[in-house]
């Protein structure tokens, strides 16, 4: 078995003395893993970084085994996160949730190509946020759990959308909620889609996005914890973003 295809990596661990287990995310093969040659040597690490970028080559003598990469890197993406905090955090939950959410060598090039276009978008931090969060959205449509902005689910108008059902995904109107309000999640108006999407009512976004990742995808998944990585990133948008430096220095 021998097939070749581009895309990114998810992960790298050590696999013996010189040797790496890669988990790289394609259009063509999802998530797949495969042990490389040497992966771990000092000459290859440096360029097997989360997001690189690869050109991958996987062989087996049967499908089902964990077979062996041959990669050539395309492009790095870590020398911009290295210099931004956000791009970093950012980049550390999009392999983090992927590793945690998709399963094995389950086709989804439209998740890849969405994937793919916010991790070139990292470092431009008046656009990731948003990215981001419609990224998440699309993932958890891609598994199965997406969410229905469209209308009221209990009242169908679309109109004064301002929670989410935690239990349908669906939007509710202020008027459907009534005395149900506080037991729904809220619905910022960057989630429809409006507004100007400040980084504080993103991290409120993603809480609601988080909690059908936490009660619904893991569980799914036998109740894993979602990764740390999502957590710190949603926290670092509650923070002031720090000008670049250029900027911070003093006028003479």
């Amino acid at each position: 078995m021998e097939w070749r295809d581009e895309g990114f990596l998810l992960s790298a661990r050590r696999h013996g003395e010189t040797a790496a287990i890669l988990e790289v995310f394609t259009p063509a093969r999802g998530r797949h893993a495969g042990v490389l040659r040497g992966g771990a040597s000092r000459k290859m690490a440096p360029h097997l970084q989360p997001g690189t970028q690869l050109d991958v080559i996987w062989k087996a003598r049967l499908e089902d085994h964990l077979g062996s990469f041959t990669v050539e890197p395309v492009r790095a993406r870590t020398a911009v996160a290295m210099h931004n905090r956000r791009a970093l955090a950012g980049l550390n939950a999009v392999c983090a949730l992927l590793l945690f959410c998709l399963p094995e060598r389950d086709p989804l090039p439209d998740l890849y190509r969405r994937s793919e276009q916010l991790l070139d978008l990292m470092g431009q931090d008046d656009l990731w946020p948003l990215a981001y969060l419609n990224w998440e959205l699309a993932l958890l449509d891609a598994l199965g759990y997406g969410l229905d902005l469209s209308a009221c689910a209990v009242t169908g108008q679309t109109e004064d959308l301002t929670y989410v059902s935690p239990k349908s995904g669906r939007a509710v109107s202020r008027q459907g909620a009534g005395d149900w309000a506080d037991k729904l999640l809220p619905l910022p108006p960057c989630l429809l889609g409006q507004g100007e999407a400040p980084d504080a009512e993103i991290a409120q976004a993603l809480g609601t996005t988080g909690y059908f990742f936490g009660h619904k995808v893991a569980r799914a998944l036998g109740t894993r914890p979602i990764p740390e990585a999502r957590a710190r990133f949603a926290e670092l948008l509650t923070r002031p973003l720090s000008p670049p430096r250029s900027q911070s220095r003093s006028q003479p």
